[in-house]
């Protein structure tokens, strides 16, 4: 019993989000008569919120650098998916080379931001507001007002699913998505089977045996409801292949590199991490750098979940991203936080802005409550200082 207090009280901020993300679910699920656990909503939520998760993995980086923001990436969003049809429309290059050429002019936007924020120590609130105003200019600017549709590749990207290899089109239950849920539960409980054996060869504290075999039990039952829910639909989507492969990257990139101890480390005393040999300019720079490439991928999705480029496209985002790794658990001084937080906080807006749409709750009142939201998840934050210290 003390294993698992001591478990809970050190990982108070995930155990809080996952019981707010599972009442959140069944509250909804209940005051929509059904409605929002429907395989085929469940489906639509994923694709409607996959941009605002993309921007929440990158945004998340730049929180844990020291609370730094990055309020451009909505107007980087724009600007890309307006390069983009540039480059695929009117310059009719091969739809591919384009989306690498719209990915490169927004890592170029990331690398621009991040020069001034690292090397002329210019609070990144103020780099990135003139960044917003900036980008969102030349989006204007290259698309003239003008709403320009975009190839079919940009679609499937955004909205298309995985064929069904192993069912056949015909069969009403996406055979493929299950089989690979399944392998998906497997691989995951393998890494995690090696994972707590590594960390019992070198003495770590972990749960008992009971506790890790109901978490894996836990997590695999969830995955394989998820892909049934997929399979029930119109199987599994690109975009959610997407995510994952992301979540996993990220997620390896934060905890088991180098690279990513020296971001927790620049956010947790910037000072200290100098002193300790990290070169603290080059990763924030290169942490705006990516985070122009994560805002360039969410632009190419948003752009195909329209059809189209749009001179407002991406209004708004950043507040959706920021507040995603808020009540995802990362600290607003920066230090505290991980990806897979960040993707539940931004499930939990999605729920919410999905629930209530149901529902039929006023966009005026949705405003209020996810406002209400974010404010309640950085006290919980600070609350959770002050007890800590």
């Amino acid at each position: 019993m003390e294993n698992i207090r001591n478990m809970i009280k050190q990982n108070m901020r995930q155990y809080a989000m996952v019981i707010a993300l599972v009442v959140i679910i069944v509250f909804f699920q209940i005051v929509t008569g059904g409605i929002l656990l429907k395989p085929i909503n469940v489906s639509r939520l994923i694709m409607q919120q996959s941009y605002i998760l993309i921007l929440a993995i990158g945004m998340v980086l730049c929180i844990l650098t020291g609370g730094n923001i990055d309020l451009s990436v909505g107007s980087i969003v724009a600007l890309v998916s307006a390069s983009s049809a540039v480059f695929a429309v009117m310059w009719n290059i091969p739809v591919p080379i384009a989306i690498i050429m719209s990915l490169g002019i927004g890592m170029l936007a990331g690398m621009w931001q991040g020069y001034w924020i690292a090397y002329f120590n210019i609070p990144s609130f103020i780099v990135t507001l003139a960044g917003m105003l900036v980008f969102r200019g030349i989006n204007n600017l290259i698309l003239n007002g003008e709403t320009i549709l975009l190839p079919d590749l940009y679609v499937t990207i955004a909205s298309g699913s995985l064929p069904d290899f192993i069912g056949g089109a015909n069969s009403e239950l996406h055979v493929t998505t299950i089989v690979i849920g399944l392998i998906a539960s497997i691989i995951y409980v393998w890494f995690q089977v090696q994972n707590r054996k590594n960390k019992v060869e070198y003495n770590f504290e972990v749960a008992s045996f009971k506790m890790f075999f109901i978490q894996q039990a836990a997590l695999v039952i969830v995955i394989n409801m998820f892909t049934l829910w997929l399979a029930l639909a119109k199987g599994l989507p690109y975009i959610v292949i997407i995510l994952v492969a992301l979540i996993v990257l990220y997620t390896f990139l934060t905890q088991k590199t180098v690279a990513g101890r020296h971001i927790y480390a620049l956010g947790g005393n910037a000072k200290a991490a100098a002193l300790s040999g990290v070169k603290t300019k080059k990763v924030l720079f290169w942490v705006y750098a990516n985070m122009g490439i994560m805002a360039g991928v969410a632009g190419i999705v948003f752009a195909g979940r329209l059809n189209s480029a749009s001179p407002v496209a991406g209004q708004g985002f950043e507040l959706d991203a920021i507040a995603s790794c808020f009540i995802g658990g990362a600290s607003a001084t920066g230090g505290v936080g991980t990806v897979i937080g960040a993707i539940i906080g931004g499930l939990i807006m999605g729920i919410l802005n999905n629930g209530m749409s149901i529902a039929g709750v006023s966009v005026f009142i949705q405003q209020i409550i996810k406002g209400l939201v974010l404010l309640g998840a950085v006290a919980f934050d600070v609350y959770s200082k002050s007890k800590s210290n």
